[in-house]
């Protein structure tokens, strides 16, 4: 294996690490900046008003982007099976 193969397979794979988390990372974020300027504005310092939002929205994100995720995966494992398969030949 080259150095030019290990630095594709790398790229690749921080590339699918950033789509796949991408969707679960956003709509958090975005709940959190919600909650902050809400915190903000009524002067509620409450830490669980912080986390329980979050932790949901990531889970309501990961329901309705699983699916998707998943099969991303799949076929990022599918690629680098077939691609070690031509490095071996």
């Amino acid at each position: 294996m080259t150095v030019d193969q290990v630095i594709f397979l790398g790229q690749k794979m921080l590339e699918v690490a950033l789509i796949v988390g991408a969707p679960v990372l956003i709509i958090t974020f975005l709940v959190g900046v919600v909650i902050s300027v809400f915190q903000a504005a009524t002067q509620i310092h409450e830490m669980t008003l912080t986390f329980i939002p979050k932790i949901l929205a990531a889970l309501v994100s990961i329901f309705i982007f699983g699916g998707w995720m998943f099969m991303k995966l799949v076929e990022y494992t599918k690629e680098n099976f077939h691609y070690l398969l031509q490095m071996v030949r």
